[in-house]
């Protein structure tokens, strides 16, 4: 499949980007798959490198329920937790876009990638520069709000007190996007933050409230 070059005066450009991102929203994305999945509602997926085991499970089991709720996710799929969860997700029939803190060009396609590409539910989205083959910590940052200012929601099932993430939940709650996070006593920090609590009930609709 080809890499396509999306310009920000595009009709496919997703002005969403624009909205929350403003200035520093990229002037062009490079993508792999089918563009059609941008038009979806997307929940996006976040998780803190760390994360408590007591949570892990309980990120799993939402992440099967999204799929059984066809829910398209968007994310970086970069820590332990969200690479689980991409595997759970590509076993069912939701669309999911794959956000890499890197260019596509010159990246490896994984075998579990192929068939979910041929069946056009899957889309690899850039907003960096074609000679970007390897990520940093700026780059990583971007890329979460770049996923953030994709999606309607926000899922993030941990952030770690003081992290990165945390900071990063602040900010998009600034946005006016809803927020969710696993119901629990370790999220209790982001629960008064705003972020609304699931404790998982096999309903997860994020075209509502």
């Amino acid at each position: 499949m080809d890499i396509a070059r999306l310009k920000d005066v595009d009709r496919a450009y997703p002005t969403a980007l624009k909205s929350y991102l403003g200035h520093e929203a990229p002037s062009s994305l490079a993508a792999l798959g089918n563009l059609d999945i941008l038009k979806q509602n997307k929940l996006a997926l976040f998780c803190s490198v760390k994360c408590p085991g007591k949570l892990i499970l309980q990120a799993h089991d939402l992440a099967r329920e999204l799929a059984e709720a066809e829910v398209t996710v968007v994310s970086g799929f970069h820590s332990p937790v969200e690479k689980e969860c991409l595997r759970i997700l590509l076993r069912g029939p939701q669309p999911v876009v794959i956000c890499p803190a890197r260019s596509l060009k010159k990246m490896r396609l994984w075998t579990e990638w192929k068939k979910p590409l041929e069946e056009e539910r899957l889309l690899f989205l850039s907003p960096f520069p074609d000679n970007r083959h390897r990520g940093d910590t700026k780059m990583a940052v971007y890329r979460n709000r770049f996923v953030a200012a994709l999606a309607d929601k926000i899922f993030v099932a941990y952030a770690a007190p003081s992290s990165k993430t945390e900071q990063f939940c602040r900010e998009t709650l600034g946005w006016g996007k809803t927020l969710y996070t696993i119901e629990s006593d370790i999220n209790s920090g982001l629960v008064a933050m705003g972020a609304r609590p699931l404790s998982g009930n096999g309903r997860f609709d994020i075209s509502k409230g």
